[in-house]
């Protein structure tokens, strides 16, 4: 990298110092003696290569020096001048010196561009570190990419997944409670039917003469839940048959085993459902 910059800089400079010379030898020629025009011609490109060697020396050290750059501009820009001077008072091609007249000036900024290179050039070890650097980041990236493509991916496939549980769930739970649904209103058409009933008690009369069983079915429906309740002592079976009766007998027509069974532990007594059940069979009997 370092010839592509500093090559085109010295060719320029090689270029446009011969042009200087040859335009001085030219044009002050024919005024004054050759030789004179010679040592013109060589003082503008010595003290132009002389600065520029200079230039180079302090920026080879790290260093700068104002005056120094100034002068050398000076001299790129009197050879400009010349140059341009003599393409203003030939007669002809004064286009074609026209055209080179800027050679000096393009010189030196060629030089300026190299020096800032080298300000800014790296060794390769530096730039082999910067390249490993960069593509570890490059490689990092594409990892990431890769997972969130991947974790995408998979929670869309568990969602779908998740959805069609769903989905089956809901349709298998409309099924069972269209099917409760039917076999319910069943239940409830054989309860009310007349029929039903005279048969229901042909068969526990035998079991139980004298007593008419009531057939009830549960709710059906939202249920709440009832509040534990503190253990108190355990009632006698004549007590819990005396409350039995009054809860059954608390409402014309008698109330239902549930509902004495609901009130009685809602009024805060306990007692198990074996017990509470063979006191109401004591208490209807």
């Amino acid at each position: 990298m370092n010839a592509k910059t500093v090559l085109p800089a010295v060719a320029m400079t090689a270029v446009s110092m011969v042009l200087t010379l040859a335009v001085v030898m030219m044009w002050l020629g024919t005024a004054v003696p050759w030789p004179v025009a010679l040592i013109v011609g060589l003082g503008i490109d010595g003290g132009w290569l002389a600065t520029l060697a200079y230039e180079r020396r302090l920026a080879a050290q790290g260093d700068r020096n104002r005056a120094v750059t100034v002068v050398g501009w000076s001299f790129g820009l009197i050879a400009t001048g010349v140059l341009v001077a003599h393409a203003l008072t030939v007669d002809h091609s004064a286009a074609a010196w026209l055209a080179v007249a800027w050679l000096p000036v393009a010189a030196k900024a060629l030089w300026l561009v190299h020096s800032l290179w080298e300000q800014t050039a790296l060794t390769p070890n530096a730039l082999d570190a910067i390249r490993g650097i960069q593509q570890e980041a490059r490689d990092e990236a594409a990892v990431a990419r890769a997972r969130l493509r991947a974790e995408a991916a998979t929670e869309e496939t568990r969602l779908t997944a998740v959805t069609e549980a769903g989905a089956r769930v809901a349709r298998v739970q409309a099924k069972t409670a269209q099917t409760l649904s039917s076999a319910w209103s069943t239940l409830e058409t054989a309860r009310k039917g007349e029929e039903t009933g005279r048969a229901l008690t042909s068969v526990t009369a035998r079991v139980t003469p004298g007593v008419t069983a009531r057939w009830e079915l549960p709710v059906w429906g939202p249920s709440e839940p009832v509040p534990a309740l503190e253990q108190g002592p355990a009632l006698t079976d004549a007590e819990l048959d005396v409350l039995v009766d009054e809860i059954r007998n608390s409402r014309v027509p008698a109330l239902s085993y549930r509902e004495m069974a609901s009130r009685f532990r809602a009024a805060g007594h306990s007692a198990s459902e074996v017990r509470l059940r063979a006191a109401w069979k004591r208490v209807v009997a």
